[in-house]
Formats: C-alpha cells, sequence, structure tokens
C-alpha cells in the first residue's frame, strides 16, 4: 500500500484539530469530558442505528419511543457511573443516571407494545447490540475518568483514561503509516487496506512508546501506580482488542454497503470509524486497569 501524500495531508490536519479537541475534553476537568463523550455517544449512536437499518429494513420499523429511548439509556447509564462526583442544582448525575436508565428503557418497551401491540426480539436484540458496544465502553470510561476526581494527587483522574486513549491514537497512526510504506501482506478480506506489517508495527510502537511515557512519568506521585509495565500491558490490550474493533466496524459497514459510517471528519469518516477500536478496546483494558487499582 503506497504512501498517499494527499490523503495523509487531510488526514493529518483533521486528526490535529480531533486532537486539540479530545484533549480538551479530556484533560480540563469531568464535565468537559461528559460533555466530550455524550456527544461521541450520541453520534456513534446515530450512524449504528442508521446501519442496522442498511442492513436490516426491519429495524426501520422500531417505534420512536425505540429510536431514542434506547441512546438515552445508554447516556443514562454514562452518568450512573461517574462515581457520584458530578451534580447538577444540588442533584447528583449518579441519582438522575439511576432513574433515567430505567425509565427510558420502561418506555422502549412500552412504547414498542403500545404501537406495534407486540415485541420484536431482533430489534431489541440489535439495540442491546447496540448498548454493549457503544453505551457500556463509554460508561467504563466514565467510571475511569472520575475514579480519582478530587484525588490530591495532580493529574491522578486523568492517567487511566489517557493510557487507554493515548495506546489507541499511537497504535492506528503507527499502523497506518507502518502499512503505507512497508505493508505488503492484507490481513483481512474484510478490511483489504490493512496489512499484517501495518498491524504488528502499530501495535510493537504503540507498546514501545507508552512504555517510555511510563518509564518518564514514573517518579511522578501521580503515576506512581501505573509502573511502566501497566503502560505497556494496556498499550498491548488496547491495540490488540482496538485491531478487532476496526475489523468488526468494518464488516459492519460492509455488510450494510458503507464505506464510511458518516462524514463527520474528513479523511476520517464518522464518529464510528474514529472511535471504533475504542469501542472494543475499552471493555478490556478496563479490565486490566481495575486489577491493577484494586489487586495490586
Amino acid at each position: 500500500m503506497a504512501l498517499n501524500l494527499s490523503i495523509l495531508k487531510t488526514r493529518s490536519l483533521t486528526a490535529a484539530v480531533f486532537v486539540i479537541v479530545m484533549l480538551v475534553g479530556l484533560l480540563w476537568n469531568p464535565w468537559s469530558f461528559f460533555v466530550l463523550f455524550s456527544i461521541i455517544h450520541f453520534g456513534c449512536w446515530s450512524e449504528y442505528q442508521e446501519m442496522m437499518v442498511l442492513i436490516d429494513k426491519e429495524y426501520r420499523t422500531i417505534s420512536p419511543f425505540h429510536r431514542y429511548s434506547v441512546p438515552l439509556a445508554g447516556w443514562c447509564l454514562m452518568m450512573y457511573f461517574d462515581q457520584g462526583n458530578l451534580a447538577i442544582a444540588g442533584l447528583s448525575l449518579h441519582v438522575i443516571g439511576w432513574w433515567g436508565c430505567l425509565s427510558f428503557l420502561v418506555l422502549s418497551v412500552v412504547g414498542e407494545i403500545l404501537q406495534y401491540k407486540s415485541l420484536n426480539m431482533a430489534n431489541i436484540g440489535r439495540s442491546v447490540l447496540g448498548l454493549l458496544y457503544i453505551s457500556v465502553s463509554l460508561t467504563l470510561l466514565m467510571w475511569l475518568r472520575t475514579k480519582f476526581y478530587k484525588s490530591p494527587i495532580p493529574f491522578a483522574d486523568r492517567i487511566p483514561v489517557l493510557m487507554i486513549i493515548g495506546s489507541i491514537w499511537i497504535n492506528d497512526t503507527m499502523a497506518y503509516i507502518v502499512g503505507s510504506i512497508i505493508g505488503r501482506t492484507p490481513m483481512s478480506a474484510i478490511s483489504p487496506k490493512k496489512t499484517w506489517e501495518g498491524t504488528i508495527g502499530g501495535i510493537i510502537l504503540a507498546i514501545g512508546v507508552m512504555g517510555l511515557i511510563g518509564y518518564w512519568l514514573n517518579n511522578e506521585p501521580a503515576w506512581a501506580l501505573f509502573a511502566p509495565g501497566h503502560w505497556m500491558a494496556v498499550a498491548a490490550i488496547a491495540s490488540v482488542t482496538g485491531t478487532f474493533g476496526d475489523l468488526l466496524e468494518s464488516k459492519l459497514k460492509r455488510m450494510a454497503g458503507l464505506k464510511d459510517s458518516g462524514h463527520i471528519m474528513p479523511g476520517h469518516g464518522g464518529f464510528l470509524d474514529r472511535f471504533d477500536s475504542l469501542l472494543v478496546a475499552t471493555p478490556f483494558a478496563f479490565a486490566y486497569l481495575l486489577w491493577v487499582i484494586y489487586g495490586s
């Protein structure tokens, strides 16, 4: 796969803006994180539902209650996992999320029954898959972002999320560059442009770079819990599982007959195109970080 400088320039400019927006949302405070990932959540859901309609025309028949209540329930799940640290007018997001999630899930089922007098289990299954694929992953990131909020150790609340997202960014970037330069062996028919050389190179470089970052920051109190080996482990887990996330989304797009899930980012496609790796990698990296936080 030859390195296309025009495409690389477009991707680089878009990525630069993307990184700035992401870093502001990630690092400023939990509210900026919540707002940013709320936008990502609904953007991913919009594209996911459109793909499901193209894959199965029957999904178009879901009631408006079903169409809007399920993503809202997933969004409320994000609120519920905020560790009880955020509040609006004195009311905890944790409490709002609990009741909101229950209410919207009930509303989606009741609305379906009232409109069609029955429940289509295939349609419900596709929506449940969306909750697992999109909402649960972003909910776990919300938990990590707020776990150490108000900790006396500076930046402690940013570390776990940055480990996961940083690993994904480095892997994606290095895999594209390495694959463009020396990629010869196609990895899968699902994604013909993805090569074994690029994939392996991206994983190795992500592990190496994250290990160096962990080593460099290891003397800082905020980072003491996460030794360089943990940075490398998270990078390995996120890179490998993130690759499968990319292939999964490519498979969904192929089934739907789409080239890109959307057009929100020139050169990068839509929300799902940009966050496909993160959505699949997060639960696995979260499980490892949970072990580090509570088991070490």
